[in-house]
């Protein structure tokens, strides 16, 4: 399973969203969004359907009864029944109920700094684990580690 951290810097963390659900989709995969904050995946849910045709991306907000159908689930829980392999922590908050997915994504900026540096420390020599650290340099995310 492999983990990548996200260090946001500047761009908004809904087009980092975005943009990350997009290359999900284009491998014919499903997602599951997650965050605590339920106004959050509210702003979110209305963004992701604002994209316009060209780069709409097809999703839901969890608790309805087509939540099984839905290529992206935005949900305040880890579970997945839309059978999302791919997880996107969104809020900073590690969970580790990321690791039963095949790849997860975890967001974080300065606010959330040390628990990412404790989930980055707490995965380190866990077997069948793999990190990856991407941070932005020049509106590019570039692999640090």
């Amino acid at each position: 399973m492999q983990v990548d951290f996200y260090q946001l810097a500047g761009t908004p963390v809904e087009q980092v969203i975005a943009s990350l659900a997009a290359r999900v989709i284009d491998a014919e995969g499903r997602l599951l969004i997650v965050a605590e904050d339920e106004a959050f995946l509210a702003r979110l849910d209305r963004m992701l359907w604002d994209q316009g045709n060209t780069t709409f991306l097809p999703h839901g907000l969890a608790g309805s009864a087509d939540d099984a159908r839905q290529p992206i689930l935005l949900s305040t829980s880890p579970d997945a029944p839309n059978q999302a392999r791919n997880l996107l922590i969104a809020d900073g908050a590690w969970r580790e109920s990321a690791l039963s997915y095949d790849r997860s994504f975890y967001l974080f900026d300065d606010s959330t700094l040390e628990a990412a540096r404790l989930a980055w420390k707490l995965l380190a020599g866990r077997e069948g684990v793999e990190r990856r650290y991407w941070a932005q340099e020049n509106g590019k995310w570039v692999k640090k580690g």
